[in-house]
């Protein structure tokens, strides 16, 4: 009775006398306490208008009180903070020197950005975050990691030495509004990587591969050697195996039964040190917009092109989801790290002998892992890896630690096992508001080209100032072969057309923009003037210059141009 009463007074309430109110204290609180709780999580679901802001209002109400108890931020990962929840994807580049990083990312938004450089020898000795911006410009490290817009401020722990080489390149690109670029300085090998780079590249790399969405990791197909540098890397993106893609750059450049031997040789490589029954997936290509050197597989290149850019420009729908499973991992291996902590604390003497002990159960920190696994059934994938975390045992406080605290760890489980249930519900509910969400412009459009400086009267500009079309000079060569295609009622079609425009060795991408150019009155066919265009076109780009975004209007073939 005394239960249904407490309900009854909790939904309607009474006026009881002081003396059943006193007697009901204990017992009501404890109730009273139950159903605000329950009724606390039902109203939840409306005040997160947002994923984002869900992950946020979560992590900051029930994952960093655990996190700070327990030290976990000077063991394993720096807090969390807004710019973590709100920043666009982002997609981080490593490999070894002159494997074709920077020229990657030239290649996707097809534009120059600040601090760019390209070269055989290790050029880019900076990180440089390539991101959206109403202007050019660059931004230092040492401001950057105190603007709180950006999810850089948590790099500040890494020092000058670091920050001196952190910069963001930013710039208005149709690419960088959905993602964002981290470009790394290239890998070191041989007697290289003996010097020192002032600060902790594997850390460095390891806090980026918590945050990105997507990490690339670029190899040469003539440079294929792991050095211990790059070994060390890769092994730090462990527990990031799912965001992991591999990339086989300048394979235009060996022949077929060259290229084999090398995907074997570097699957063998890989092999030794990602350790994961699945095999990698590794993306062959050259990624550039220059003419392929051997031109035998283009169409596997063009295949292999076409899947890492759909991987890419899946990034911005996937972003919520990405977030909430790097909160779910984190979340695990804070409770983890917190069982660990209070073990040990649980072990020191109170007095004496707290060096001794210390030593002792450092030594012995694998036997507590299993201790810890069994004791709460724990997968011991979830653990941190021993070596790490002995070493950085070896300089903290043991008896600065915290005993265990059920209920920092009752709050997590239940995020764990009810709000994050929920926020699962609102993702793919953002995913059918936003079917169409990708990765836009650049390299991702094959007709659309982007912002690109032209020399006056170079390239596409040449007879910008002639009276005569410009072309009209190349057009009987180009007649003769208009005439091999089987033009029917004086027009090919884009197949026959295709047969001559690929022996130009020219990108997939490359000719489709031309195509969208040259098909002036947008019929799907081509005339012998649209024709004679295309060709030239594609001896503008042979030539190296650049395609223009929009048909110049001396371009233009006269039968196609509109009265004055």
């Amino acid at each position: 009775m005394f239960c249904s009463f407490s309900s009854l007074h909790y939904l309607f309430p009474v006026s009881p006398s002081p003396k059943a109110a006193a007697a009901a204290s204990s017992a009501s609180g404890r109730m009273f306490s139950w159903v605000s709780k329950d009724a606390r999580r039902k109203k939840e679901p409306e005040l997160f208008q947002t994923v984002a802001e869900g992950l946020r209002q979560l992590y900051a109400q029930k994952l960093l009180p655990l996190e700070e108890h327990y030290r976990f931020h000077d063991f394993h990962s720096p807090a969390l903070e807004d710019a973590d929840f709100d920043n666009k994807p982002m997609v981080l580049l490593v490999g070894q020197y002159s494997t074709g990083k920077t020229t990657f990312i030239r290649h996707l938004i097809e534009q120059d950005f600040p601090g760019m450089r390209i070269g055989p020898e290790p050029t880019t000795d900076s990180f440089i975050a390539v991101m959206h911006g109403p202007t050019e410009g660059v931004v230092p490290g040492n401001a950057l990691v105190v603007d709180p817009r950006r999810p850089f401020r948590k790099l500040n722990a890494f020092g000058n030495a670091f920050l001196n080489r952190f910069m963001c390149a930013q710039l208005p690109n149709p690419v960088l509004d959905s993602i964002s670029i981290i470009d790394t300085p290239g890998i070191l090998s041989g007697e290289k990587q003996r010097i020192s780079r002032g600060y902790d590249f594997a850390a460095v790399l390891e806090w980026f591969a918590e945050r990105v969405d997507r990490i690339i990791l670029l190899f040469d197909a003539h440079k294929l050697d792991i050095s211990d540098e790059f070994s060390e890397v890769i092994k730090a993106l462990k527990n990031h195996e799912d965001k992991i893609r591999v990339v086989l750059n300048k394979a235009d450049q060996i022949e077929t039964q060259q290229l084999m031997r090398v995907y074997g040789a570097l699957m063998w490589s890989l092999g030794k040190i990602i350790n994961t029954p699945e095999v990698v997936r590794v993306y062959i290509g050259s990624f550039w917009s220059h003419p392929l050197l051997i031109p035998d597989n283009r169409k596997l290149f063009e295949a292999e092109e076409q899947d890492l850019f759909k991987d890419i420009q899946s990034l911005p729908r996937n972003a919520a989801l990405r977030k909430l499973n790097d909160l779910i991992k984190r979340a695990r291996l804070a409770k983890v790290h917190a069982y660990i902590i209070s073990s040990l604390k649980k072990e020191m003497p109170n007095v004496f002998g707290k060096e001794s002990k210390k030593k002792e159960l450092v030594n012995n920190l694998g036997e507590i892992y299993q201790k810890i696994e069994r004791e709460h059934q724990i997968s011991p994938g979830d653990f941190p890896s021993l070596r790490k975390m002995q070493e950085l045992l070896q300089s903290q406080d043991f008896s600065k630690f915290q005993a265990l605290k059920p209920k920092l760890l009752d709050t997590v489980d239940d995020m764990l096992a009810n709000d994050i249930a929920r926020l699962m519900v609102m993702v793919r509910q953002e995913e059918s508001l936003m079917p169409a969400q990708a990765v836009k412009g650049g390299a991702f459009e094959g007709t659309m080209n982007g912002p690109f400086g032209h020399g006056y009267g170079e390239g596409a500009g040449e007879g910008i100032d002639d009276v005569e079309w410009v072309v009209g000079k190349d057009k009987p060569t180009y007649d003769e072969i208009f005439y091999t295609l089987s033009p029917v009622n004086g027009k090919i079609t884009g197949a026959n057309a295709k047969k001559e425009m690929v022996k130009s060795k020219l990108p997939n991408t490359v000719l489709g923009k031309i195509w969208k150019l040259a098909d002036v009155d947008r019929d799907g066919l081509l005339d012998d003037e649209e024709f004679a265009l295309a060709n030239h076109l594609i001896k503008v780009k042979l030539e190296g210059h650049e395609l223009p975004a929009d048909l110049p209007p001396h371009l233009i073939p006269p039968s196609k141009r509109r009265p004055q």
